[in-house]
């Protein structure tokens, strides 16, 4: 079973997250809260496997909750918002979201998404993508990798190459021939190397390394 908890501070929309997370039979919607200040209390009280995190909300925005729920460890964090704006794009992802949706999002995918964050992949919305491939198309490459991209080893460097192609741990599997639990004992490790919060980051370092 997935715990979810679901941050989102006009109850209307809160109530129908609801509705829809708890329509699916394999996700338990274990709290609400109404602002960021609440959806920290309440991640570090129940330890959910999954914040659903809206971006914006009184009290402490969505990234700076975010921030605070991934650096405590105590979960992943999907981040669900009205906008595509760069900077919370990109907040969510300094934050270390494992996620980012679109409001605009159909419950199946909805659904989908808190699944595939779940199991410990990274998702981002296909329209906040195109995004970050025209941002990284149009960036300069950094002058140097960073010292510790050295630390890593063939395999984790090709994982974290698989990374930024946007590949789900299985579909890297197939590609290094290699078992699903192994892709994810790799991604673990090279995070840990690399000092970063989420796979996304991952992804995100490797599209500007060019891997």
């Amino acid at each position: 079973m997935i715990r979810v908890l679901v941050a989102e501070d006009q109850n209307a929309v809160r109530a129908g997250l609801v509705l829809i997370l708890s329509s699916a039979p394999d996700i338990e919607v274990v709290g609400e809260a109404e602002n960021g200040e609440r959806a920290v209390a309440l991640a570090r009280e129940l330890r959910p496997d999954l914040v659903l995190m809206d971006v914006q909300m009184p009290r402490l925005d969505g990234v700076s909750a975010t921030r605070q729920v991934v650096a405590d460890g105590v979960a992943d964090v999907l981040v669900l918002t009205t906008f595509d704006l760069d900077e919370y794009v990109f907040g969510a992802l300094r934050a270390g979201a494992a996620g980012f949706l679109l409001k605009s999002t159909d419950a199946k995918d909805l659904i989908g998404a808190v699944r595939t964050v779940a199991r410990g992949e990274g998702l981002i919305a296909p329209a906040v993508t195109r995004r970050l491939i025209a941002e990284f198309a149009a960036a300069p490459r950094p002058a140097a990798a960073p010292p510790e991209l050295e630390t890593l080893t063939r395999r984790e460097r090709e994982v974290l190459s698989c990374l930024g192609g946007g590949l789900s741990n299985a579909e890297i599997a197939g590609r290094l021939d290699m078992a699903e639990a192994t892709v994810k004992t790799h991604v673990s490790r090279l995070l840990g190397k690399l000092e970063l919060r989420s796979r996304v980051q991952a992804a995100v370092l490797a599209q500007e390394l060019g891997l």
